[in-house]
């Protein structure tokens, strides 16, 4: 009888469920709203936490109802969501206050208090705390526990024990940037001591994919899983997207290119950088999981109609290597993979035309694409093979194209890559198969291979160098 497996994923404004069979092909899928999270001055960003398990617990019933009878063959299910979002709940798993997000600012002298205290561990680790971490924002929450407070969640906690019926253990991957030291594998208790956090208040930690505990007769009942179903730990929905790409084993890395562009990859060896741009996740297998956040993007293109992108990415690629230099940045600040607060976008030059801009701010990104692979490669991470990617950004082979120019190597269009397909390969690591390399070996969809143009790598690579020193000259690298 073939075995199932369900990912959930909890985005900002959704949840998704996919179950897929060991072949990666998706059986069923459904879907639920989340209320719009509450932001108010002061950086305040909060969700209605209460609204996460009927949209998981729906979703997983739909899921079920579709399959009829298969739905006994799911032999487990995991879970991913957005990093440092997290909640007080009390016994039953219920919340006891508005989860605080991802993108929660209030808690900047908690911040300042962990960085400070905890200053040693955090340069051993890579990770240092700010009002935007899961460590802030525990730290705030420790000193405004409502009556009846049992422990701080993150949100896939939150979800897991409702599934199985009783507290479980936290993932590596949510607990990274919420005070988790994953060179000791210890919670930085000089830190929460000084943030007055009681130790009762934080979860015991595993790595992803371990079993959290089984489905209980009550969850089954409301979700339709069968009764035993393996809740196996899950990871942040960067990671999981990373994972959904194949980006499994040592060498291989993906940018996901969104709104902001994300790289990560996968190291034998602990990543250490003294700029502090990079950060590491702990792998499921003891590997580490390097990358970064940067500010630039997709968002390069906000001021484009979406209308007019197909007809721009035609001249664009019929007009060749732009004439000018383009860092195409909105806003100030850059995080990755350089850190330069002060940064703003610049251009080299003037445009011929509105195509000839259009093409540079293409290049400027993908010149941020190749500087963060050069960086990590520096740093003891090199790139094997193609670079994966995902994202919308990728859905432009036009854009992926100038990117295998650029970086002079292979870009590997992965389609269907999502964070519910990340945390099914999580689950189906150690049930389905034996382990997370085999998993997405047989469920990851296969790519498109998009080639550089040999014809424009030289130009673009003098306009990247030129780029280089343009980014030297300003102090930001």
């Amino acid at each position: 009888m073939s075995e199932l497996v369900a990912g959930v994923d909890v985005a900002t404004a959704n949840v998704r469920v996919q179950v897929h069979d060991p072949s990666g092909a998706v059986v069923a899928a459904a879907s639920r709203q989340l209320p719009q999270p509450v932001r108010s001055s002061g950086g305040r960003s909060e969700q209605d936490a209460g609204s996460w398990w009927p949209a998981v617990r729906d979703s997983l019933a739909e899921c079920t109802r579709a399959l009829g009878g298969r739905a006994a063959d799911i032999a487990a299910v995991a879970i991913s969501a957005t990093s440092g979002t997290v909640v007080v709940v009390d016994r039953d798993a219920d919340p006891l206050a508005p989860a605080l997000m991802y993108d929660d600012r209030r808690a900047e002298e908690a911040a300042r208090t962990a960085a400070e205290v905890g200053a040693q561990r955090w340069r051993r680790t890579g990770i240092t705390p700010s009002a935007g971490s899961g460590l802030a924002r525990i730290g705030w929450l420790a000193g405004h526990l409502p009556d009846g407070a049992v422990r701080i969640c993150h949100t896939p906690d939150l979800l897991a024990w409702k599934l199985v019926g009783h507290p479980v253990a936290t993932d590596s991957s949510h607990a990274l940037k919420s005070g988790y030291d994953p060179v000791a594998g210890e919670w930085a208790t000089e830190v929460f001591d000084a943030l007055k956090v009681p130790a009762d208040l934080l979860p015991e930690v595993v790595r992803p994919t371990t079993v959290l505990g089984t489905v209980g007769a009550p969850a089954a009942e409301l979700t339709g899983l069968p009764v035993g179903c393996e809740v196996r730990a899950g990871m942040t929905d960067g990671c999981a997207g990373q994972l959904a790409c194949g980006a499994v084993d040592v060498g291989q890395f993906v940018t996901v290119l969104g709104t902001t562009l994300v790289l990560k990859g996968v190291s034998a060896e602990l990543v250490h950088d003294p700029a502090g741009a990079v950060y590491s996740h702990l792998h499921p297998d003891g590997m580490w999981l390097p990358g970064g956040a940067a500010n630039i993007g997709g968002s390069a293109l906000s001021d484009v109609d979406p209308a007019e992108l197909p007809q721009l990415d035609e001249a664009a690629t019929e007009r060749g290597p732009a004439s000018v230099v383009n860092y195409p940045l909105r806003g100030a600040g850059e995080r990755f993979p350089f850190l330069a607060p002060e940064a703003t976008s610049f251009v080299l030059g003037t445009p011929q035309d509105r195509v000839d801009e259009y093409r540079s701010r293409l290049e400027g990104v993908a010149f941020c694409e190749r500087l963060a692979l050069q960086r990590l490669a520096e740093l003891g991470a090199p790139v094997d093979g193609p670079v994966r990617t995902a994202g919308g950004g990728a859905r432009s082979v036009a854009w992926s194209r100038i990117r295998a120019s650029v970086l002079d190597r292979p870009v590997l269009r992965v389609h269907r890559a999502g964070t519910a397909l990340g945390a099914a390969l999580l689950a189906a690591s150690g049930s389905v198969h034996p382990d997370l390399s085999t998993a997405a070996a047989a469920m990851v969809p296969e790519g498109e291979l998009v080639e550089p143009v040999r014809a424009e790598v030289a130009a673009l690579d003098a306009s990247y160098q030129r780029f280089v020193g343009e980014l030297r000259n300003r102090g930001w690298i």
